[in-house]
């Protein structure tokens, strides 16, 4: 019997993850919609997505946000989900052995994932699709707490997935990204669990520095800063590629003396639209108090219905987006920028960033954040 899936493209799925949310491992579409491309398959060239919160996006702690406090709020938040919804196959057999994993550790069956695994391993060679298996398991046994296994998984998938990189690009491979990215990350994390918050950072950096120039640097820049960024000043945002939606976006330097939040969005993301109510809310009741919000996005190189675009076209797309979906935003500044998706580490989106005024951040969180958490943020900025 042939084997079919239904490959779901990031728009048609929403990170299920909230802070303080469901359980990412509940829900087999909650996705990382920067891990697959239009067709729902790995996207290497669009990045990751969610850090992992609420043990939640990404599992961005999960892929999401976890770095920032203490370990548990490091490693809830970094957990990445892909798109990929298993529809018809052969009684017993996995689609792959990236769905028999997910679909185990989804009811919480670490040693039932890993005894897939570990059944592919022995009748198959090596191969990046069982190196991102193995950076599942490294996530899972995270979110476990289960700091030996989760660095030796991922050592291993890093290891494995290092094999081939030799005479090809990292993104030449849909699934590279996945197990080198989820290596990293798990490593670090483990670090940062285990009290060595400077070393995991040092490590990090030095990671940023080799994979420059591939899909890796949001997602890697992204762990950085939920280390290291809150209480730094902001960076700057890229403002030089004169290319934006609405108002003309300021500098940040411009904007000492007020505070500024800034709502990193995608015009695929579901959680994106749903955060909007809540940033408008948020600037209704804080901007007769001087609160300044810029909602930078990017683009993805494709449009409705995965149809790749040029960027003219995409752009085009994004306005339309815009209007639909972010009306009730219509005179916050849009800058259109990788760069400072880069600077700020938005593989999860939404991503959203408090500054000071004195330019400080002061918070740092990938993926949705509820108003009352925002509100209070803001109320303790002085």
């Amino acid at each position: 019997m042939k084997c079919a899936l239904i490959l779901r493209a990031p728009e048609q799925v929403s990170q299920s993850c909230r802070n303080g949310g469901a359980d990412p491992w509940a829900d087999p579409l909650v996705t990382a919609p920067r891990e697959v491309d239009r067709a729902g398959r790995p996207r290497p060239a669009s990045g990751t997505t969610v850090s992992g919160s609420c043990g939640a996006q990404e599992a961005e702690g999960g892929l999401g946000r976890g770095l920032g406090g203490p370990p548990h709020r490091f490693y809830r938040l970094s957990v990445a989900l892909l798109a990929l919804t298993l529809v018809v196959c052969a009684p017993a057999q996995p689609v792959s052995v990236i769905n028999g994993v997910r679909r185990l550790i989804a009811q919480h069956d670490l040693p039932g994932a890993e005894r897939v695994a570990r059944a592919w391993q022995a009748r198959n060679p090596a191969s990046p699709e069982l190196a991102a298996a193995l950076s599942w398991l490294a996530r899972a046994a995270l979110e476990a707490r289960n700091f030996d296994q989760a660095d030796a998984f991922a050592a291993e998938a890093g290891k494995m997935a290092s094999r081939f990189l030799i005479g090809q690009k990292l993104d030449d491979d849909p699934w590279l990204p996945t197990a080198e990215g989820t290596a990293i990350e798990v490593h670090a994390q483990v670090l940062a669990a285990r009290g060595e918050r400077p070393e995991a950072i040092a490590y990090l950096q030095t990671q940023l520095k080799q994979f420059a120039g591939t899909s890796l640097p949001e997602r890697i820049r992204k762990n950085i800063n939920l280390l290291a960024l809150e209480g730094k000043p902001a960076p700057p945002l890229d403002l030089t590629a004169a290319q934006w939606l609405g108002a003309t976006p300021p500098s940040l330097a411009s904007l000492r003396g007020h505070p500024v939040l800034l709502f990193f969005w995608a015009h695929w993301c579901g959680d994106c639209k749903a955060e909007v109510a809540i940033i408008a809310n948020i600037q209704r009741t804080f901007a007769p108090q001087g609160l300044v919000v810029i909602a930078p996005t990017r683009l993805y190189g494709y449009v409705a219905g995965g149809e790749d675009a040029p960027a003219g076209k995409e752009k085009h797309y994004i306005e339309d987006v815009r209007r639909r979906y972010y009306a009730a935003l219509p005179d916050v500044p849009v800058p259109l920028s990788v760069a400072n998706f880069i600077a700020y580490g938005a593989s999860t989106t939404p991503t959203l960033v408090l500054i000071d005024r004195a330019g400080v951040v002061r918070y740092y969180h990938p993926g949705a954040a509820g108003e009352a958490e925002l509100s209070a943020k803001i109320r303790a900025l002085r």
